[in-house]
């Protein structure tokens, strides 16, 4: 159970303990509850509300990506093959990967052996990504400032290239990449 899990608990757990209290209690000690404080009551379920709906949207989103991140490490140790039928949840299919690297023009700027690649325009992916894993294959898609390597720009990777791919085509890839490099 992550800090996430923890937090989003917690919030759910204060709703739902609002939500009884005001349901069941509070009306038999009072029964014309909220009466003259009905804005007061109606502000705090709505603050309440939003909050867990905030919550959720934050905490979510880093759970989501922390349980994709496993299932692409996962994918990627499983190694060989096709990798299924290329299903969803953040899973890679290298045959897949292998279209994305040829449709999206990969090759006009990398080389890659596997792919029948010579470009020098980048790095030599056979090179930078040789036993990466896919965390750090993934990390030099979607942010490639972050693991230039040497001798190269980061600036002639097309901008926010990684947001140009979806989820799936990006775990291909990813897959892929590993799959040819060496990565695991």
């Amino acid at each position: 159970m992550s800090g996430n899990d923890v937090a989003l608990g917690l919030f759910a757990l204060v709703l739902v303990v609002f939500s009884l209290v005001v349901a069941l209690l509070i009306p038999r000690r009072d029964p014309g509850f909220p009466g003259r404080n009905l804005r007061v009551f109606v502000a705090v379920a709505v603050l309440l509300v939003v909050a867990m709906l905030a919550a959720v949207e934050v905490f979510g989103e880093s759970h989501e990506a922390e349980r994709e991140g496993g299932e692409a490490t996962e994918t990627q140790e499983g190694g060989g093959g096709g990798g299924g039928s290329g299903g969803g949840g953040g899973q890679g299919d290298p045959a897949a990967g292998k279209e994305v690297f040829a449709q999206r023009g990969c090759e006009t700027c990398h080389a890659l052996a596997d792919a029948g690649s010579t470009a020098e325009v980048g790095p030599n992916l056979d090179e930078a990504l040789q036993g990466q894993d896919a965390a750090f294959i993934q990390e030099s898609i979607v942010d490639p400032d972050a693991v230039v390597a040497e001798g190269f720009s980061a600036d002639l990777m097309p901008e926010n290239y990684g947001e140009q791919l979806s989820e799936q085509e990006l775990a291909d890839l990813v897959a892929y990449l590993a799959q040819t490099t060496g990565g695991g």
